[in-house]
């Protein structure tokens, strides 16, 4: 595998950390911003237990956002505003982030953090 291809892939679960941890940012949760960013750096710490480690802080990630949305939506909605755009974007980002966790299981993924098979 050519490294351009295996940092190509990593391009996906940075760009889903970068958007959780500025997220945490928005909400004043300065540690989990941190760990998003330390998360960033674990994408090239080639072991086992850092790929289960970033497909689980990605799901977890997933199910922020399926939640952030859900409140928000909820909120816009009690007060009788639109909600349907903050369903997409929230929908959207929710989407990038699983797809990020997916991307980790690809075999390029797999060959990055475990080795060739």
């Amino acid at each position: 595998m050519s490294a351009l291809r295996r940092y190509v892939l990593l391009l996906l679960p940075t760009i889903a950390l970068l958007l959780l941890g500025a997220h945490f940012f928005r909400a004043a949760l300065v540690p989990l911003t941190l760990a998003c960013l330390g998360l960033i750096a674990l994408l090239f710490v080639r072991a086992r237990w850092a790929w289960f480690t970033l497909q689980a802080a990605l799901a977890l990630g997933t199910l922020e956002w399926l939640r952030t949305a859900w409140v928000f939506a909820s909120l816009r909605a009690e007060f009788g505003q639109p909600y349907a755009r903050l369903l997409a974007i929230l929908g959207g980002v929710a989407l990038v982030t699983a797809l990020a966790a997916w991307v980790l299981r690809t075999n390029t993924g797999r060959a990055h953090f475990l080795g060739p098979r």
